[in-house]
């Protein structure tokens, strides 16, 4: 396994093992996580284990033309009772995404050094959140990375109201102009939106 050293450089794709890691250690400095989230790799461990940067060999994209809006949404969307704002409150969706109780774990693991690092992101201008709120109350959202390639790489979303994160990603996906969203690994959620799973291989070239 390659340990990254000070310098900002990630080593060949083909180095990955079969289950995508690339690499440990390193840090979640500004730079590097540009360097990385621009080059189809993104952080994903536990808190107390090394940095782990993955590079899947199977990654779950969402063309806007595929995206699925079921009646039972559609229906939602048009009801109207949501509002929905875009990177008025980062911080409180972070928090959220990270303390909400979930019956998986899937997208729950945000360290605080990871946190911290997508709040330094975001107040750079390479961080993007969508939220839903309800009568004042903030009751779903996501949040990601955007580097201005006409990308958005989704890192985590939440929901206290149902369907309410579905709400905040179909707004991404209708509103905010992108070529494809990066949803990295596969989940029922997304794939139920519209995502599927394409080759690294693709993925880079399409990057």
């Amino acid at each position: 396994m390659i340990w990254l050293s000070e310098k900002l450089e990630f080593p060949s794709h083909k180095t990955a093992t079969k289950d995508g890691v690339l690499a440990l250690g390193g840090d979640l400095s500004i730079e590097r996580l540009k360097l990385a989230y621009s080059n189809g790799i993104f952080p994903w461990y536990s808190e107390g284990e090394p940095i782990v940067w993955y590079t899947p060999p199977e990654r779950m994209l969402l063309f806007p033309e595929d995206l699925k809006v079921s009646k039972s949404m559609q229906k939602i969307i048009k009801k109207n009772d949501f509002i929905i704002t875009e990177n008025t409150a980062f911080e409180e969706v972070i928090f959220n995404c990270k303390t909400i109780n979930r019956k998986d774990e899937f997208g729950t693991w945000i360290t605080d050094d990871m946190q911290q690092a997508y709040i330094n992101l975001h107040k750079n201008g390479f961080a993007k959140s969508i939220e839903v709120w309800e009568n004042n109350e903030l009751v779903g959202g996501l949040y990601g990375v955007d580097l201005g390639n006409g990308v958005f790489c989704g890192e985590s979303m939440f929901s206290k109201v149902s369907n309410v994160s579905k709400l905040a990603f179909i707004h991404l996906v209708n509103n905010c102009g992108y070529k494809f969203i990066d949803c990295q690994v596969y989940n029922d959620h997304l794939a139920s939106l519209g995502a599927k799973e394409i080759s690294r291989e693709e993925f880079l070239r399409l990057l």
